[in-house]
C-alpha cells in the first residue's frame, strides 16, 4: 500500500516536470468546501517574481485532483488557444511579458488578475498568438 502522502509529492513533481519548471516556482493551493477539493495551480515567474493561475482542478480528494491536473495537462491544456500579455506592475517602469494558455482573452486575464488588486497592474496589450 502506497503511502498517500508520498503520492501526492509523486504528482506534484510530475506536474511541475511537466511544465518545465522547479518545485519552488510551482505552487499547490488546495480548499476544500462542502466536500470538494479545490485545486489551483499557481506559477511563480522567477525572473519578475509574479505569481499566475495557471489551472484549476475540482475532485473528491487532493490524489484525484492532481490525477485531473495531469489529464489537463497531457489533453486539454494543448487544446487551448495561448495568449501573450504586456502589463507593469502600477508604480514601476519595467514593462513585462508573460504567456497564458486559456479558453479565451478573457479567461487569460482572469488568470493574470488571480489574487490580484485589479488597479495594481496596467495591461498594455494581450495578443491571441498564431497557432504553431
Amino acid at each position: 500500500m502506497t503511502d498517500l502522502n508520498i503520492e501526492i509529492a509523486r504528482l506534484q513533481g510530475e506536474i511541475a516536470t511537466k511544465l518545465g519548471l522547479e518545485s519552488a516556482h510551482v505552487i499547490f493551493d488546495f480548499a476544500t468546501h462542502d466536500g470538494v477539493v479545490k485545486l489551483d495551480l499557481i506559477t511563480i515567474n522567477p525572473r519578475h517574481e509574479q505569481s499566475f493561475l495557471f489551472h484549476t482542478t475540482k475532485a473528491i480528494d487532493k490524489k484525484e485532483a492532481l490525477e485531473k491536473m495531469l489529464d489537463y495537462l497531457a489533453t486539454q491544456h494543448k487544446n487551448e488557444q495561448t495568449y501573450t500579455v504586456q502589463w507593469r506592475k502600477v508604480g514601476d517602469a519595467e514593462l513585462h511579458t508573460s504567456y497564458f494558455s486559456a479558453l479565451n482573452m478573457y479567461d487569460a486575464l482572469d488568470k493574470f488578475y488571480f489574487n490580484r488588486e485589479l488597479n495594481s497592474f496596467n495591461i498594455f496589450s494581450i495578443t491571441l498568438n498564431p497557432v504553431a
